[in-house]
């Protein structure tokens, strides 16, 4: 039994430091115009599972970080009247800061494709990310966000 746990606990651990990576990888992609390739090859040299200025990365699931950063990519211009949609009114997309944009990108791609994936774990997993950038207040708003994301695609879910 502990050798299940300790399993699972070592892929949560390697799908949350991707989630952190593919967050990463969108604000980097937005900041500085770099395509989806480049991005990928300096994640897979440099940063997944690395240390990086002095700061140690875990090992992320790779395949699972290309998913998401890939899907997003893919899909953003789909992706962004939803977030828009679950916005407060007068506060569009765009005048939110690119890491929050990134976060909510990356999650309302998963709420909508990972579906082996629990849309509250999804939701909790991309609040977590978002506290390490953002404030308190920051973080609320994502997790209203992509809770509001999360009941369009997967309202099953919580009617239970």
């Amino acid at each position: 039994m502990a050798d299940i746990k300790a399993s699972f606990d070592r892929k949560a651990n390697r799908r949350g430091a991707a989630r952190l990576a593919a967050v990463q990888a969108l604000y980097q992609m937005e900041i500085s115009g770099a395509g989806v390739n480049d991005v990928f090859a300096e994640f897979d040299s440099h940063w997944l599972g690395n240390e990086v200025e002095g700061d140690r990365y875990l090992p992320a699931e790779a395949a699972f970080f290309r998913d998401v950063v890939a899907g997003v990519v893919r899909d953003q211009v789909r992706i962004d009247p939803l977030i828009d949609d679950a916005l407060s009114k007068g506060w569009p997309l765009k005048r939110i800061a690119a890491i929050l944009r990134a976060v909510l990108r990356a999650g309302s791609y998963e709420l909508e494709h990972r579906k082996d994936i629990p849309a509250r774990v999804v939701v909790s997993e991309y609040v977590d990310v978002a506290h390490a950038f953002v404030e308190n207040e920051e973080a609320g708003m994502v997790n209203a966000v992509l809770d509001q994301i999360a009941r369009r695609f997967r309202a099953a879910e919580f009617t239970r």
